[in-house]
C-alpha cells in the first residue's frame, strides 16, 4: 500500500487525539495548534515541516522520519525520539515543553533547542556534538556517555552532567553553570 503524500498544505486546529495517521508522507507542510496527543504517528515521514502550538504528549514516533522539522511553542511531553527513523534526522526547538522525552543514541549534532523545558529528558549516548541549549531548563536530564564535544551550555540552567562520564573538548560553559559539573563531588560553591 502506497503511502498518503501531502505537500504544502497548512492543517489548523485539527484534533487527532489518540487517532492513528500511520505512513503518511508529509512535506513543507505547517501544522498550527493541533492536538497529537496520544497519536499513532509510526511509519510516517515529515520533511521540513513546521509545528506551532501543537500537542504531541505521549505521541508513537516508531520509524517516524523527522527530517527539517521544526517545533515552535509546542508540547512534547514524554515523546521518545530515540525510536524515529535515524535516516536525515534533524530537528529544531523554539520555547517546546520536552520533559520526560527521550533522545536515547539519537544524533542530534547542530539541533537547536531554544528557550525549551527539559526537564528529566534522556541525553544517554546522544550525539549532541556543537548542539544548543538557549535558555533552557535542563533539571535532572541525564547525561552518560554522551557526546558534548562543542555544545553550549552558556545561557542553560539546572544541567548536572559528569564530565568523566561524557566527551565534553571545548564544550561551552558559564561561570554560573560550572556547580552543575561539580556536583557529584558534593560541594558547596559559594
Amino acid at each position: 500500500m502506497k503511502a498518503q503524500q501531502l505537500e504544502n498544505k497548512v492543517f489548523e486546529n485539527i484534533d487527532y487525539a489518540e487517532t492513528e495517521i500511520l505512513s503518511y508522507e508529509f512535506a513543507d507542510c505547517t501544522f498550527q495548534n493541533c492536538n497529537f496527543s496520544k497519536t499513532n504517528l509510526n511509519e510516517s515521514s515529515f520533511m521540513d515541516c513546521i509545528f506551532t502550538d501543537c500537542n504531541f504528549s505521549m505521541a508513537k514516533l516508531d520509524n517516524a522520519k523527522l527530517k527539517g522539522v521544526k517545533f515552535f511553542n509546542c508540547k512534547l511531553i514524554g515523546l521518545d525520539f530515540s525510536v524515529c527513523n535515524d535516516f536525515l534526522f534533524n530537528v529544531h526547538f523554539e520555547n517546546t515543553n520536552l520533559d520526560y522525552a527521550s533522545f536515547f543514541q539519537k544524533k542530534l549534532k547542530n539541533t537547536i533547542f531554544s528557550e525549551c523545558s527539559l526537564r528529566e529528558v534522556d541525553f544517554t549516548e546522544a550525539d549532541l556534538m556543537m548542539a544548543i541549549f538557549k535558555n533552557c531548563n535542563l533539571l535532572d536530564a541525564t547525561f552518560e556517555r554522551t557526546n558534548l564535544e562543542k555544545t553550549d551550555f552558556r545561557t542553560a540552567k539546572n544541567y548536572t552532567l559528569d564530565p568523566s562520564l561524557n566527551k565534553m573538548k571545548k564544550a561551552k560553559f558559564s561561570y554560573n553553570g560550572l556547580a552543575g559539573l561539580l556536583a557529584k563531588y558534593n560541594i558547596d560553591i559559594e
